[in-house]
C-alpha cells in the first residue's frame, strides 16, 4: 500500500507474512505499488528490492494458497 504523506510525498507500507511471530526470524517484508507488488530481505531494508508485476505477484499467492511449505 502506498500512503500519501502531509507534505505532498508518498511512503510505501511493508508487511510480513500472517506466519511471522514477530520474533525477528522474518526473511521477507512485501509492500502493494497498486500494479504489483516489492519484496525485500526483512532485516537488510536498505538492501536490492524485487519488483514483480501485478499478475505475477497474484499467480505467486494463488500458487502458494495450493502448497503446502511446510514438511
Amino acid at each position: 500500500m502506498i500512503l500519501p504523506e502531509s507534505d505532498g510525498s508518498s511512503r510505501l507500507v511493508w508487511f510480513t507474512a500472517s506466519y511471522s511471530n514477530g520474533a525477528g526470524g522474518e526473511c521477507v517484508e512485501c509492500a502493494s505499488t497498486g500494479d504489483g507488488a516489492l519484496v525485500r530481505d526483512s532485516k537488510m531494508t536498505e538492501a536490492h528490492v524485487i519488483a514483480v508485476s501485478g499478475d505475477a505477484w497474484r499467480s505467486f499467492i494463488q500458487t502458494m494458497k495450493h502448497v503446502s511449505t511446510r514438511p
